[in-house]
């Protein structure tokens, strides 16, 4: 019988207690707009790697906090997280049947519910930064500013924008680095730094070379992504394989091919570890999350 690591001790801590506060803050089915609410919480609720929670938590952390005042930065971005899974499967975006192992929410429900569902999730994001109370107010102000951008025209939306545009074409590793920065990267990268801006100041040094660790980190998780689609099983991932190649999408392996994406993301998660060396050994729990964004399964 396996031991189970420390690192799988503390995702299934992040786990439990990342389900346990989206239950709290997510709207009762029993609302008089029963399906959106019972919508939000089919998308956000009950799977998932928590992958962006555990980056809140374990920066955090490292840095001193409590992980009572991690809590909320923490539901935040899976709620933005949960938000764009929505919205990137509709047909309009992805054409995804599948997500986290069950129909997606436009299938199991409908399209507008899913677009819906997808908005009140990224309003309920802010709703729950803006009123965590232990965090002190500057703080606060400087997490909602993140969580902004990366979600926005200069993170995610605008990566997904160029994703899709990107649809049919060879890109330049230039071009495909810029388009995984911003729909992947720029909401694992901004997971860092809400867990860190928990502890400190908007304008403390450290925050520069957290964000070198979650950038090279986003890069490696994604790069990570692209191999999977190639190499992984429906079953595992808990989605369709072959959906990058089915819709023509430019994608690590398509550019580098399989030996050359390995490579790449081995040189991220190398770039990553070596962002942490100013923590010393608080950063080990960081370190071990890039161990696991470059070698999981699922």
């Amino acid at each position: 019988m396996s031991m189970e690591t420390p690192l799988e001790a503390f995702l299934a801590t992040v786990r439990a207690r990342s389900e346990a506060t989206l239950e709290g803050l997510l709207p009762p089915a029993d609302l008089p707009v029963a399906q959106l609410a019972f919508a939000m919480r089919y998308a956000a609720l009950g799977g998932g790697k928590r992958l962006r929670a555990a980056l809140v938590y374990a920066t955090g952390e490292a840095l001193g906090a409590d992980r009572d005042a991690l809590d909320a930065p923490a539901a935040a971005v899976e709620l933005i997280h949960a938000y764009s899974l929505v919205h990137d499967d509709l047909p309009a975006m992805d054409d995804d049947d599948l997500r986290r192992g069950k129909p997606t929410c436009h299938r199991a429900f409908d399209e507008a519910t899913a677009i819906l569902a997808g908005d009140a999730l990224q309003s309920l994001a802010f709703e729950v930064l803006a009123e965590a109370r232990v965090i002190p107010a500057l703080q606060r102000l400087a997490m909602l500013q993140e969580l902004a951008v990366a979600s926005g025209v200069r993170g995610m939306a605008g990566g997904q924008a160029l994703d899709l545009a990107a649809e049919g074409k060879r890109l330049s590793i230039t071009e495909l680095e810029a388009v995984h920065r911003g729909k992947t990267g720029a909401l694992i990268a901004a997971s860092v730094r809400l867990g860190a801006l928990a502890v400190l100041a908007p304008d403390a040094p450290q925050l520069a070379a957290l964000g070198e660790y979650g950038q090279a980190l986003g890069l490696c998780f994604q790069i990570r992504d692209d191999i999977l689609d190639v190499e992984g099983d429906t079953a595992t991932l808990g989605k369709t394989v072959g959906a990058d190649a089915a819709h023509h999408k430019a994608t690590f392996p398509a550019l580098l091919g399989l030996d050359g994406a390995h490579d790449r993301a081995r040189r991220e998660y190398q770039r990553a570890v070596s962002a942490l060396a100013p923590l010393g050994a608080a950063g080990e729990r960081l370190r071990q999350l890039a161990v696991y964004s470059l070698s999981r399964q699922a």
